[in-house]
């Protein structure tokens, strides 16, 4: 995929470099070139051939975090009941 990207910029900018250096052409057109032929295309492209990346970063992200919740939400000992006084508070005897 990024073999394809980069030798599409090559292209690109050589059409860029070939407008400027012409008679006719300007480095306004050489811009337009390059703004329109390659940088506009290619990034509406790259972003959408990442689509199946992100979604499955945003997967693992929510399966991480239910899981960060699930093992935050048992007690420390593992069991399912709430923790007694094991010490006693401040002033007291026990």
């Amino acid at each position: 995929m990024y073999l394809i990207a980069i030798a599409w910029i090559y292209v690109v900018l050589m059409m860029a470099v070939a407008e400027a250096m012409s008679p006719q052409g300007t480095v306004l057109g050489a811009f337009f070139t390059l703004l329109l032929y390659g940088a506009l295309p290619l990034g509406l492209l790259m972003y959408i051939l990442a689509t199946p990346h992100r979604r499955r970063a945003r997967k693992a992200q929510e399966a991480a975090e239910e899981a960060a919740a699930r093992a935050s939400a048992q007690a420390p000992d593992g069991g399912g009941e709430t923790a007694g006084a094991a010490v006693a508070p401040v002033g007291e005897k026990p």
